[in-house]
């Protein structure tokens, strides 16, 4: 895991869309990253998806990037799904609690149309911001702490879309 880095940077002005790379940008306290739409008082503020989660993907025939799973984060070197909730990550000078782990696709997106599958709802993660900084491509993934299954953050009854808290999505 010492190899372990960002790729990609994504953000998008709108949900549902997918996601813009970016050179850097800006991580802010509570909230997530500076102009991109799923920043907010909730437990969602960054997603992280794994470039080998990508590939899968593209083993399936898709054309697909980072960003086009509208993760705002894309990594290679860290298997992402064997942190638990509660992880404190640090990219950059930035530190992360992991928060959540999959979520629940309630529309299905255009990727999972075209493949019958989609690797977000599985194998996306999603953090709140503990450390502001700005951050660049190119920057270290760092495991400071594994979680103990549970996260500080509660924003459940902050935001409407919040239904799950923090916690691990089953389907």
């Amino acid at each position: 895991m010492s190899g372990a880095r960002v790729i990609s940077i994504n953000l998008s002005p709108r949900k549902t869309m997918r996601k813009i790379p970016q050179d850097r940008a800006t991580l802010i306290l509570d909230r997530g990253f500076e102009d991109d739409a799923h920043a907010g008082d909730w437990h969602r503020q960054v997603s992280m998806l794994a470039i080998e989660s990508i590939e899968k993907m593209r083993e399936k025939g898709l054309d697909v990037n980072p960003g086009d799973f509208a993760e705002n984060l894309t990594t290679e070197g860290i298997d992402l799904m064997e942190l638990p909730i509660g992880t404190r990550v640090r990219v950059g000078d930035a530190v992360l609690e992991l928060s959540q782990i999959g979520k629940i696709c309630h529309t299905k997106c255009a990727i999972y149309y075209q493949a019958g599958d989609c690797v977000m709802p599985k194998e996306g993660i999603f953090f709140v911001v503990r450390t502001p900084a700005e951050i660049e491509v190119g920057d270290k993934v760092e495991v400071l702490e594994l979680g103990n299954g549970t996260c500080e953050a509660n924003y459940q009854e902050n935001h409407p879309d919040n239904t799950s808290g923090c916690n691990k999505v089953s389907e």
